[in-house]
Order: structure tokens, then sequence, then C-alpha cells
């Protein structure tokens, strides 16, 4: 039986020598069979509170329950519920993957027979088992992913916690991974909370999204609630003919106001529901032609930028020299 508490967690801190504090009081309520997506830059506190959620750090303050139970008073049932593949696996590079997960599934006090059958579920699960018998020595990154995945469920937890797991990965590792998760959360119940600095990665995946920077959440809601925030989307339009350029911004300046774009473009943020066959509509109406128009969507980026000031990208920057500086 699934899980029905999710994740939630009140005033949580983590504070550390010198009154350093990664986590600076957050709340969350994350629903049974939710995958929550946990964005910002390195140093931003997403793998201090997974560490706490998952019991390997003890808070400062404030209280969490996962799956039910209390993170402090409650941590073997916690560690019972949960499966977590964080940024590290750690894998025996002597061992191939079948014995890593019989060996992991034997902790978990599997039968023998019941080792096997899960075993090779897995394996098949998250495409290794023509891979199964080869040392982990020979694995590429994205296997090496894979399989703590698939260490992660062996279990078969209610409660998935999955720490960056697809830095560093090739495009179709990625896409594979996200499937994954994708069909644990909506075909099997499991709550997954996902930390990434991937923006389409928490776009495409997440059913919520909170941001956090500096050890705050700074945002949270559905990606989509969170671009609607920043407003309408915005045109921008290269004239075929430079001469005509003020005679393009008047023209679109009627769907919206001016916003900064490339020096050689003209740029409107959208004030109506006119899309973008309008305005081309209104510019062949007179007569003016241009060289290329697109519509930029908002999205989580400008949404980051919206409420921190700078960009992931920035941010993850940022706070890399603030850890080199520390």
């Amino acid at each position: 039986m699934r899980d029905q508490h999710g994740i939630q967690a009140e005033s949580l801190v983590r504070e550390y020598k010198g009154g350093i504090k990664a986590v600076d009081g957050i709340d969350l309520r994350i629903e049974p069979g939710e995958i929550y997506g946990f964005l910002g830059p390195n140093g931003a506190g997403k793998s201090t509170t997974v560490h706490m959620l998952t019991t390997l750090l003890p808070p400062t303050s404030g209280t969490a329950r996962v799956a039910g139970f209390d993170i402090v008073k409650q941590g073997p049932q916690v560690r019972s519920a949960i499966g977590a593949a964080l940024q590290e696996a750690a894998l025996d590079p002597f061992l191939t993957g079948r014995e890593h997960l019989r060996l992991q599934a034997s902790l978990h006090g599997l039968s023998r027979d019941e080792r096997k059958r899960r075993s090779t579920e897995l394996l098949e699960r998250v495409g290794l088992s023509l891979a199964a018998d080869r040392k982990i020595k020979g694995y590429s990154g994205g296997m090496k992913r894979r399989l703590d995945l698939a260490l992660a469920l062996v279990h078969e937890p209610s409660t998935l916690f999955l720490d960056e797991p697809t830095t560093g990965l090739d495009p179709q590792s990625r896409t594979a991974l996200w499937s994954e998760v994708a069909r644990l959360a909506k075909g099997e119940g499991v709550t997954v909370f996902l930390t990434t600095q991937y923006l389409e990665e928490a776009d495409v995946l997440a059913d919520r999204v909170g941001i956090i920077h500096r050890g705050h959440i700074v945002a949270e809601g559905t990606p989509d609630e969170l671009k609607a925030q920043i407003g309408r989307p915005t045109i921008e339009a290269v004239p075929a003919d430079p001469d005509q350029r003020e005679a393009i911004e008047e023209l679109l300046l009627q769907f919206g106001t001016p916003t900064a774009g490339d020096p050689l473009s003209v740029s409107i943020r959208c004030e109506s529901e006119a899309d973008l066959a309008d305005v081309i509509r209104a510019l062949d109406a007179a007569g003016l032609h241009v060289a290329q128009i697109h519509m930029h969507e908002p999205t989580l980026d400008d949404v980051f930028l919206a409420k921190t000031g700078t960009s992931l990208e920035g941010a993850a920057d940022e706070e890399e020299l603030e850890a080199v500086s520390a």
C-alpha cells in the first residue's frame, strides 16, 4: 500500500559553524505521488535539504515528516519508506550490476527468490539487462546513474529522493531516466523529490517547482503558474530593411510595451491576447517586412531572474565563487 502522507516540513533550518544557514526556515508540503522539483544553483541549499529529509543530517531547528514519519524521532521508519539516489553513487567497481542489486536486496531482507526476481526486473526497467554481469568499472556515467536509481527502488519505496540525478548524463540517458521517474510517479504513485539545476528537467518532469536561493524558498508553484507570474510572452522582430525599424516598432507597440532585446531587433512584451499570427498580419497590411520574427514564452529562468535578480547560470557562478572564498 502506497504512502498517503507525502512530505511536510515546517521552518526547517540547518546551521553550520559561524552561523552560516545553508537552509533557513523552509516550509514544504508535497502530496503523495507528486513530482516536486527543487530548483537552484550549487550552494543554494538543495542537497542539505535532501540530507535532512533522508535523515543523513539532523536539522538545527524545525520539523519534517516523510511518509508520515518524523525525520528526527522516527529515523528507521523514514529510511525504510524511502529510496535515495544522491549525487555520489556508492558503487563498488569490482562488483557487477546484478551483484549490487542482489546485495542491496539482501540488506533489505528479501528472500533468495525475491532477490533474484527483483534484480532481474529492475535491471530490465533501467535498461541494464545486457550489462548486468559486467563489472561497474566498465560502466559509463549514465549506466552508473541508472543502476543507482535501480538500487534506490529495490525495496519498493513510497518516497524517492533524487539529488541531481542527471548531472553529466548524455541526452539519451537523461531522457531515459526522465521516462522512468515519470512512470514511477504516475504509474505507481511514488512521491518524488527531485533536486536539479536543469530548467528543462524541472519543466518537463515536475508537477510543482520550488526555487531555493541562499537557503530560502523564493517561489513555488506549477511550472505554468510560475511562468504566468512573469507575464505575457515577448515578440522580437528583426527588420528586413533597417530604415523600417521605427515604423515596425510603432506598429508592435499596438500589441504591447517595449522591452530590452537585441539592438538590431524590436522587442515588445505582449499585453493583449494577440498571438504571433495577428502581429504578422498587421505587418503585412502595413507593408512592413521582417527578416525574422519570434515569440518567446516565459521560462523558468525568467522566473528565477525575477525572484532572485540573477539567472540560474549566473547564480551558480556566484555561489561557487562564494564557496571558494569561504
